[in-house]
């Protein structure tokens, strides 16, 4: 559990233009945010999301550590979330990951030589941030990744 801070104008947009002034709702927010964790198909039992100026709040049970990342990635790779407050609670303990903000230039394998020391070991970063990740060419500045430990 925590907070954790994004960079509330780089992510994926929710909602076209015309739908974001449908959507000016601090409600509406949060339950764009819900969907968008429910479409992903990451579990989650109980789920509860709240959003206030920027701020999102998730609450529910997980069965991992890794899936708990994944809803705050999703959550914090949205534009217009600067914050997320993780009150998620997990069913099984595991070893949590690293969370890598993208840079300019960066590439998978760049940031798995970094990490892991070998290049070729990008597709567990790949791995470890899907749904969220189509195509692992496709990562943007700001961005948020998770960097498991190995053996994840």
């Amino acid at each position: 559990m925590g907070m954790f801070d994004f960079l509330k104008d780089a992510g994926e947009k929710l909602s076209s233009a015309s739908e974001a002034k449908e959507a000016a709702t601090e409600r509406a927010k949060a339950e764009a945010l819900a969907k968008q964790i429910t479409v992903l198909g990451l579990k989650v039992d109980g789920l509860e999301v709240t959003f206030d100026d920027g701020v999102a709040m998730v609450r529910g049970r997980t069965p991992s550590q890794q899936e708990r990342e994944k809803i705050v990635l999703v959550l914090g790779n949205t534009q217009g979330v600067a914050r997320v407050v993780d009150e998620l609670t997990v069913e099984s303990s595991q070893p949590a990951a690293l969370f890598y903000t993208v840079k300019k230039g960066d590439t998978l394998g760049a940031i798995a030589k970094a990490h892991y020391g070998n290049a070729s070991k990008y597709p567990l970063i790949f791995e470890a941030n899907r749904p969220m990740l189509k195509n692992p060419d496709l990562i943007y500045p700001g961005q948020v990744l998770r960097i498991p430990p190995l053996g994840d």
